[in-house]
């Protein structure tokens, strides 16, 4: 089937800050995309969301005709009428009748997407985590995601978000696959597009640590054995060696208070000082 590119219709609000001196620089905060609307002959198919910063905050179910919150705790905060965005769809539908007749149906060129799989948090068997498959520089938007898990298809706890529109009239998509981690299993991406000649599967199993053979654990623990006991024996040694030599001379603490006690030697009167046993001199002068 022939494919026209779609029409897109894009606001963007900008959050600014000018520079001090009246701004050569601007520096965009924030960006919200507001009433992202797509419409393609193939199907046809069309889309309305609305994103902020890259994220999507909703998109309208157009077959349910109802708004559907990337997370319900929005609907708190805002509301919006889906009527808006049919009526987007119709306008976009029209407009595109128009210029596949001007362009004489010339079909698009398929660009090759880029697909890249990563788990949301560190993986630990045994502990629940989330696959997210990122699919980049998807034209045009119209795409598969299966997730396998050993082989086989996958339908439970797959999620899906709307096309993300990017510079360039591109898209990307993330597709998320919750799950437990296990070291028997592997999960694989695959992406089928008009951009590749062949679906594109894209491998992702746990990393884990490989086990300590037997012979290596005894080895380590060997060489931890060895070292603390010639860390005993060469600190015995040292405190040997140092009670040899003397370095530790033995002092008697006796002392005197000179001026309270006062003793009469020989019609003298004598002051007794403590002094180390083996230095003090004679008390006695022989007189």
């Amino acid at each position: 089937m022939v494919l026209n590119r779609a029409l897109i219709l894009v606001a963007l609000a900008l959050t600014t800050m000018m520079s001090p001196s009246g701004g050569e620089d601007i520096v965009a905060d924030h960006v919200g995309s507001y009433g992202t609307t797509i419409y393609q002959s193939h199907g046809p198919s069309g889309q309305f969301t609305q994103e902020f910063d890259g994220d999507e905050l909703f998109y309208v179910d157009l077959e349910k005709k109802e708004t559907v919150w990337r997370l319900p705790m929005f609907s708190q905060f805002a509301d919006f009428d889906p009527q808006g965005a049919l009526s987007n769809i119709a306008t976009a539908k029209h407009n595109l009748d128009i210029m596949t007749q001007w362009h004489n149906s010339t079909p698009v060129i398929n660009d090759v997407p880029e697909v890249t799989v990563f788990s949301k948090s560190p993986v630990m068997l045994g502990q629940p985590n989330t696959l997210i498959c990122h699919v980049d520089n998807i034209f045009p938007p119209v795409i598969n995601i299966t997730w396998l898990k050993n082989g086989h298809a996958v339908t439970e706890g797959v999620y899906e978000t709307s096309f993300l529109p990017k510079d360039g009239h591109s898209f990307f998509r993330f597709g998320y696959l919750t799950f437990l981690p296990s070291d028997d299993d592997v999960y694989d991406c695959k992406v089928e597009h008009w951009g590749l000649e062949e679906p594109l599967l894209k491998h992702w199993e746990p990393e884990i640590p490989a086990p300590m053979s037997e012979v290596t654990e005894t080895v380590v623990c060997a060489l931890g054995l060895t070292v603390g006991l010639v860390g005993i024996v060469v600190g015995t040694t040292f405190i040997i060696q140092g009670l040899r030599s003397g370095a530790l001379p033995i002092y008697e603490s006796r002392r005197v208070d000179a001026l309270d006690d006062l003793e009469l030697f020989s019609g003298q009167v004598h002051h007794i000082l403590s002094l180390p046993l083996h230095s003090a001199p004679p008390l006695f002068s022989g007189t």
